[in-house]
């Protein structure tokens, strides 16, 4: 039997760059020194997110906020569960003792990938600070771990997915609710 995905709009574009410019507007609400911010990347949508942000930034301020990637695949304790992707290379272009860090992802489920993202982080050193911007928050948290910014929450069912997509990359914009259409439930 094949299984048929249902696909259901939760951001459009427009909504989509209306919580973009509101999610950054929020970042510069709360870091007092945009200059000693890092925004870093969580494979694989939280790199092209942090792009966006970063430009979103600039626009509003001026300033060039530095950006990094932190893979945290190897820093995972469910690696038996979710597998292995392609290991993006880590590229932390500063000393991060003392900054600001924002972790930035597309999603957060469990918790656990932002969980292994600060271990890895913490790899490189201490950093003053390590808040989360997610642009989804999708509940069933199994780690304390919540977001310091977040984009929209919405209820789903383990079944589910959420997928954030970008034009540079997807050749659409929006966020997505995937779903088993309820013939392929077992």
């Amino acid at each position: 039997m094949s299984k048929k995905r249902k696909k259901i709009v939760i951001l459009t574009e427009v909504e989509l760059k209306k919580t973009i410019s509101r999610l950054t507007s929020e970042v510069i609400a709360k870091v007092k020194k945009l200059d000693n911010l890092l925004l870093v990347g969580i494979p694989t949508r939280g790199i092209e997110l942090t792009e966006v942000l970063e430009k979103e930034l600039f626009a509003k301020t001026g300033i060039r906020v530095r950006k990094g990637i932190i893979d945290p695949t190897f820093y995972r304790d469910d690696q038996n569960r979710v597998g292995t992707r392609l290991i993006k290379s880590t590229d932390i272009p500063t000393p991060i003792e003392k900054q600001e860090i924002l972790l930035v992802d597309d999603v957060i489920y469990t918790g656990r990938t932002i969980r292994a993202a600060m271990d890895a982080l913490y790899s490189w050193g201490r950093p003053q600070r390590v808040m989360l911007l997610v642009m989804v928050d999708r509940g069933h948290r199994e780690l304390p771990i919540q977001p310091d910014f977040c984009g929209k929450k919405v209820p789903t069912s383990k079944i589910e997915s959420i997928s954030l997509r970008l034009n540079n990359v997807d050749n659409e914009e929006g966020v997505f609710l995937n779903s088993l259409l309820s013939e392929d439930i077992p």
